[in-house]
């Protein structure tokens, strides 16, 4: 098949079927918190998947790099212009602003009181926490958290890339609100 002809295939994602289930969901409430994430790759796909999955907010903390910068348009492509953000130089306060407010707050971080991501039950609004590339997230902010959410890993090195992680756990509180939604509806 040429590539040609494999773009004639592709349809916006609403326009099937398996879209149709997520046309009720306008917005994920679900926010990002990157804390000292020095890679402006790494943050410009946070932005490309906070956009994608409808998420409510990106924090940038810390030494976060932050819009405009070319490193992050370069992987954001535009969604940086299109996902809420704000910048804090210090995580700690708004971490606990947001809990005040609602928000589950939940640590991405391997750490002895993770919880499986696959077992997790979210209480929406959840904050997501990530941290450095490879020193995760310092302790005090650890401290902070309601919840510590690991993703599963098989592998020799037991990590992931942090953006990727980000896409992982984002994806699957997707799965989950859409069917907390759809249990809401039939409900009714």
């Amino acid at each position: 098949m040429s590539a040609g002809e494999h773009g004639a295939d592709r349809l916006p994602f609403l326009a099937t079927q398996t879209g149709a289930a997520y046309e009720g969901i306008k917005s994920l409430p679900v926010s990002i918190l990157l804390d000292n994430v020095r890679s402006m790759y790494n943050v410009g796909a946070f932005f490309r998947t906070a956009d994608a999955a409808g998420c409510e907010k990106l924090y940038l903390c810390g030494i976060t790099g932050r819009p405009p910068k070319p490193a992050i348009s370069k992987t954001a492509l535009g969604a940086e212009e299109t996902v809420a953000w704000e910048h804090h130089a210090q995580a700690g306060a708004l971490v606990r602003h947001l809990r005040e407010s609602g928000h589950e707050v939940a640590a991405i971080e391997t750490s002895r009181r993770a919880v499986d991501l696959y077992d997790w039950q979210p209480n929406f609004p959840v904050c997501l926490l990530f941290g450095h590339e490879t020193d995760g997230l310092s302790a005090e902010m650890l401290a902070l958290c309601d919840t510590h959410v690991r993703i599963p890993m098989l592998g020799r090195k037991h990590s992931l890339n942090v953006a990727t992680a980000g896409g992982v756990v984002v994806y699957e509180l997707l799965r989950k609100y859409r069917r907390m939604v759809e249990s809401a509806t039939i409900r009714r």
